[in-house]
């Protein structure tokens, strides 16, 4: 199990692909929940091209529990694995929900570090929170075993432990998926970290909102979603991708939050077209200044 010791912490990862390629560095979601794996086994695909590395945020999955737990320290966590673990080479950077969210607050603190962003089902502000809740009301129907009550304590800092938000967790499953598959879900769930300290901390931090500064960000994005996103509807990924100079939409029908893996084929064919058409080839073609 490779691991990484900056700022203090240990950082566990994984990482496919030749350590010449160009680096592409998978940020997972979930605020103490999420860990590497989900984003590790969607993106594995590019390892034919690219350097693919996807790692546990502190105090998330396997890597250790050092606080502090906020937005900075995890952008800077980010800054000191690529200077450290790519040789400051830029990396192709790619976040899913939270890990969205600390793609974009790295980007505009650390504009020189990324050379493409692709953001998978997120927001540029917590306010998505607010959408969620309604989403939620209009399909409790499909998770039976939540609550509007469980709903509040996933968006706050209030869980009481682990065991809690492993079974919040649980009970919020079906919503994340079109095509929910609950024994997959179970296996799933069963095998997480699930660290409340973490969680606690980064929902106590409400000060998560970037949309004034998106027109900062030059660099090429892609902006994934699915139509049927409950916890980041798409009407966040619509706002960044208009914000952002350089971004474009790819809005996939019949997908939810967890449309890296709904839609995997769909998802990694857009994403090889996009890098292909934003790399340095790709930009050199687009503006007639090829070799």
């Amino acid at each position: 199990m490779p691991t990484m010791h900056l700022n203090g912490a240990r950082f566990v990862y994984d990482e496919a692909g030749r350590s010449d390629a160009e680096p592409f560095v998978a940020i997972h979601g979930g605020r103490g929940i999420g860990d590497r794996f989900g984003e590790y086994d969607a993106w594995l695909p590019l390892a034919d091209e690219y350097r693919v590395m996807a790692y546990d945020q502190r105090g998330c999955g396997e890597s250790s529990l050092t606080p502090p737990y906020s937005f900075e320290q995890f952008a800077d966590d980010l800054e000191a694995i690529r200077l450290e673990h790519f040789g400051a080479r830029r990396i192709i950077l790619q976040g899913g929900s939270f890990g969205g969210m600390i793609a974009l607050t790295y980007a505009v603190k650390y504009p020189q570090g990324a050379s493409r962003l692709i953001l998978r089902g997120t927001a540029a502000s917590h306010h998505n929170e607010d959408d969620a809740f309604e989403t939620f009301k209009a399909r409790i129907h499909k998770a039976p075993s939540a609550s509007v009550a469980m709903l509040r304590k996933v968006f706050s800092d209030t869980v009481i432990d682990d065991t809690e938000l492993r079974l919040i967790w649980l009970a919020l499953q079906p919503l994340y998926f079109e095509r929910f598959d609950p024994d997959a879900a179970l296996e799933r769930v069963r095998k997480m970290r699930f660290h409340a300290e973490t969680h606690n901390a980064l929902f106590k931090e409400r000060s998560y909102d970037l949309r004034d500064r998106l027109a900062e960000i030059a660099v090429p994005t892609l902006v994934i979603v699915g139509a049927e996103d409950w916890i980041c509807p798409p009407n966040h990924s619509r706002l960044i991708a208009e914000a952002i100079p350089a971004a474009e939409l790819f809005e996939v029908e019949g997908a939810n939050h967890a449309i890296h893996f709904e839609a995997n084929e769909a998802v990694i064919a857009r994403t090889r077209d996009f890098l292909s058409r934003t790399g340095p080839a790709g930009a050199a073609a687009a503006t007639g200044s090829g070799s």
